[in-house]
Order: C-alpha cells, then sequence, then structure tokens
C-alpha cells in the first residue's frame, strides 16, 4: 500500500531533484540526513514507477518514490 506526502525538495542546475524534508502531516515533518541511493525500480508495496530515493530518516534507511509528480511511501496494509 502506498501513502502519497509532501516532500521539500531542491532541484539541482542539471535537473537532478534531491529529497530535503517529509511532511507526514501539519505537524510532522521529517528532516532526510542523506540520499544514499536514487534508481529507477517499481514500488512492489504500493505499486507505481519512478524513482526510489534510499533516504537515512533518523538513522534509518527509508524508500521515498517519486512517480511524475507525485512523492508516496510505502506503508503497511492497516488491520
Amino acid at each position: 500500500m502506498r501513502k502519497n506526502i509532501n516532500v521539500i525538495a531542491k532541484m539541482t542546475e542539471i535537473g537532478k531533484v534531491i529529497p530535503l524534508k517529509i511532511l507526514w502531516s501539519e505537524t510532522e515533518i521529517f528532516e532526510i540526513d542523506k540520499v544514499i541511493d536514487i534508481r529507477k525500480k517499481a514500488s512492489t508495496k504500493g505499486g507505481g514507477m519512478g524513482l526510489r530515493y534510499t533516504c537515512k530518516i533518523k538513522g534509518i534507511e527509508k524508500f521515498l518514490f517519486l512517480d511524475e509528480y507525485t512523492w508516496f511511501v510505502e506503508i503497511e496494509k492497516p488491520n
């Protein structure tokens, strides 16, 4: 399952998009400590194809996806 999210990102002079912060909700903002890897990859849990960013957030590796103009993360299906 996927959750669409808002992301603050920068675009470099050569057009590379780098995420800086995840806006999970109005009150929860997570700063991305480091982008470890960027590759074209499908989301196995959430569907969609685009860029998969492997990021370190609070010391934990997480995947962040950019599918055309939409940012999302994979989440577990609620019970």
